[in-house]
């Protein structure tokens, strides 16, 4: 459990269920749906313990300036039913009247 627990992992996950994604791309990705910013340093801890997991897998390209690009491991593609999960359940829970919504607006 210990591999997606953080406030982060599991949208690094469902971006990199998409498509594989540079540092930045995915930066950008995950700020442009949250309301909190993730910064650079967290992200890069974030990924260094998904690698270190088995989740993620970081190819580095040889060139100048060094290119690095993000892909879900074969391990990581399985979390695709979790983030489905989790999905189906916030709208279910954001449509009841007394739902997560209602309760975070107090």
């Amino acid at each position: 459990m210990r591999a997606v627990e953080g406030r982060w992992k599991i949208f690094i996950v469902f971006y990199l269920l998409e498509r594989t994604m540079r540092f930045a791309e995915l930066q950008r990705a995950i700020n442009s749906t949250n309301a909190r910013a993730i910064t650079p340093k967290m992200l890069t801890q974030e990924l260094r313990e998904m690698e270190a997991d088995g989740l993620i897998h970081r190819e580095v390209y040889p060139q100048v300036p060094p290119k690095v690009e993000y892909s879900l491991t074969g391990l990581g593609r399985h979390l695709r039913i979790v983030v489905d999960a989790m999905g189906a359940w916030g709208e279910i829970a954001a449509s009841q009247p007394d739902g997560v919504e209602a309760r975070s607006s107090t």
